[in-house]
């Protein structure tokens, strides 16, 4: 098995006149915390499209798990996933949001959902309306659901928004403890110290390209 979870080849992504992302070339080593940092626009949540299959490139090749995207598989297995605001039923509370996606796969039962949870310092069985959240409840729900099926993978853009001082340091440690098991973890933000203290690499990208 390849040291590196992700390899990305000059990889480039054109809208008409306009290119979102330049020629990267990056690969990602496993077991460790990656931090991508730069500012809005500046192709971070773009280059996490095209990894996890969501938008094909223009150009170039993203391997995942020795797989390439696109090609050899359309998603990659055993990831899970934020980009952007995550998007749940209004209507329904926290824990049947999650329980509706886990049936999708089926991998997973109500009690592993209910202890990813547990696990961002939500309560399972609160019937509280996720439309009725804050925006740090619904980050940490988020996070509950791209962690719930345990997967080795995690790509997560912008995961501490709308968190308050003690939720940043809660789900922190929560980063860290997972690295401890063995996962991989992306983690995209625009300010520099989210991922100072976590990562144990660091890239920053302007304009579509990687500048450090």
């Amino acid at each position: 098995m390849s040291e590196n979870i992700i390899e990305i080849k000059n990889l480039t992504k054109r809208f008409k006149e306009e290119t979102v992302l330049n020629n990267i070339t990056v690969s990602f080593e496993r077991g460790k915390i990656h931090g991508i940092v730069g500012r809005n626009g500046s192709g971070k949540t773009m280059m996490f499209k095209c990894i996890c299959g969501f938008i094909h490139p223009s150009k170039g090749e993203i391997y995942v798990n020795g797989k390439r995207i696109g090609v050899e598989t359309d998603t990659p297995d055993d990831v899970g996933i934020i980009i952007e605001s995550p998007g749940f039923l209004p209507a329904y509370d926290g824990f049947h949001n999650l329980s509706f996606l886990a049936a999708i796969r089926g991998k997973i039962n109500d009690e592993q959902v209910r202890e990813a949870i547990r696990t961002v310092g939500l309560d399972p069985d609160s019937k509280k309306h996720v439309g009725k959240y804050s925006m740090g409840m619904r980050q940490r729900l988020g996070i509950a659901q791209a962690i719930m099926e345990d997967p080795g993978l995690l790509i997560l853009d912008e995961p501490f928004n709308g968190l308050n001082l003690s939720g940043v340091e809660e789900m922190r440690k929560l980063f860290l403890s997972l690295k401890e098991k063995g996962k991989t973890i992306l983690l995209a933000s625009h300010y520099k110290e989210d991922v100072e203290f976590l990562c144990d690499t660091i890239i920053k990208m302007d304009k579509g390209s990687i500048v450090f």
